[in-house]
């Protein structure tokens, strides 16, 4: 083969190529919707290097594809983006940039990013975010919508009177987990707390099945914990798409102890956020939340303790009047009771007294009067008035029943006895004898 002497060193062919393509493009700029893939980053130089590429709309055949860098101006709008949206530059994200088109002899055609739009960003991530709230709700009957709010099993728990076990999942190395766990066991109250860690990455979307099994780790570990914690403290504002991930938003929404979040958003509420029981901004604030909690029924205890002492002095108080009132009234009633008493005794030793003295005269009256009876009944007075003592055999005959004729008796006068023999018996009524 022979030397062509019209040849070009492929240097000169791309700087010609860079002349035209500068001539082309030189001091435009184009605003372009696309896909990242194939990012690196290299923080030390605060590099970027990736690839924008477009799919197709019905297929994700890719259609369109080129090389794009950003340092300097563009990576410091970049890092703008990611705290405004909460979604670090990574692969898979679909962004609107400004790039100027440029052409190096050695590394080929490439956009150089100027800018990029986090509002259409934050557009397509809350399409995406009420989307996946809206399949929450449609498919699952423990969550519901109330207008903004959203009605879950979870955040219609009720909170234990007193909050003590704490199950946390949170990153190995977060900051924000440090601050909470500080925050909690060196509470000023003296409040004993047991914290168990379950340790897992709380960013990036690729994550979220790990994430979610953490939870389901702390509901099958069998530990009885009064609530779980969910903790993302520390580092740059960006990356909570883990959090407004379906599984994970519905783990929460049905898990049964009552959730509560610290993730750190700060403008935000994440799908985590609306399904938990009761989401606060940080780590600190949840420590703060749990301590008040339990200060609270502290203060309640506290007051019923109160409330009983004031209550019981209040009943002893009373109870102590109703006593010295009933003791009073027994001293009155006892001391007019003893009088009627011994006024009735006084009465009643008079009224015996009396009754004594007439019993006595009228059983004087009575004894002299059976006394003249006796005496005139005695056989010395009735044998003086006329009578006899009629005696057979040395025994007072009553009648004449044991007599017969022949019998030999004795009558007894008052002053004479007279023997006498039975010459005849005969029977009368002794009616003569009447009065």
């Amino acid at each position: 083969m022979t030397d062509r002497v019209d040849h070009l060193r492929l240097s000169e062919l791309n700087r010609k190529i860079a002349v035209a393509i500068d001539a082309a493009f030189r001091s435009m700029t184009y605003w372009v919707v696309a896909d990242v893939t194939n990012h690196t980053y290299r923080e030390q130089k605060n590099y970027h290097s990736f690839e924008l590429v477009e799919k197709g709309s019905d297929t994700s055949d890719i259609v369109a594809r080129i090389s794009a860098k950003a340092w300097g101006k563009g990576a410091s709008r970049i890092l703008e983006f990611e705290k405004l949206t909460g979604q670090v530059f990574t692969n898979n994200i679909h962004v609107l940039l400004n790039v100027a088109v440029i052409f190096h002899p050695k590394y080929g055609l490439q956009l150089d990013i100027i800018d990029i739009d986090p509002a259409f960003t934050l557009g397509a991530l809350e399409q995406q975010r009420m989307a996946t709230l809206a399949r929450l709700v449609a498919e699952n009957d423990f969550i519901q919508k109330s207008g903004d709010q959203y009605i879950t099993r979870n955040n219609l728990l009720r909170l234990p009177a007193v909050i003590q076990r704490v199950a946390l999942i949170s990153s190995a190395t977060s900051a924000g987990a440090e601050d909470f766990r500080h925050s909690l066991l060196n509470n000023s109250y003296g409040f004993d707390f047991r914290v168990d860690d379950y340790y897992t990455t709380v960013q990036g979307e690729s994550n979220a099945k790990q994430f979610r099994d953490k939870i389901v780790e702390v509901y099958k570990s069998g530990i009885v914990y009064d609530v779980l914690v969910i903790i993302r403290g520390g580092g740059a504002q960006s990356d909570f798409l883990l959090f407004d991930n379906y599984g994970i938003g519905q783990a929460i929404a049905k898990f049964p102890l009552p959730v509560i979040t610290g993730i750190g958003h700060q403008k935000n509420e994440t799908i985590a956020d609306l399904m938990a029981h009761t989401p606060l901004k940080t780590p600190t604030k949840v420590a703060e939340f749990i301590i008040a909690h339990n200060k609270a029924f502290e203060e309640r205890i506290r007051n019923i303790q109160k409330n009983i002492l004031i209550k019981s002095q209040q009943l002893f108080s009373s109870r102590t009047r109703q006593i010295n009132a009933i003791n009073s009234q027994l001293v009155n009633n006892s001391r007019d009771i003893l009088f009627l008493r011994k006024t009735a005794l006084s009465n009643l030793k008079a009224n015996i007294k009396t009754s004594n003295f007439h019993f006595v005269r009228n059983a004087a009256g009575s004894l002299s009067h059976y006394a003249s009876l006796v005496k005139m009944m005695a056989p010395q007075n009735i044998l003086r008035k006329g009578f006899a003592i009629v005696k057979m055999d040395g025994q007072i005959q009553t009648n004449a029943d044991g007599m017969e004729a022949g019998s030999r008796i004795a009558i007894n006068f008052a002053d004479t006895t007279v023997l006498s023999e039975v010459i005849n018996k005969t029977k009368h009524d002794g009616s003569e004898y009447d009065i």
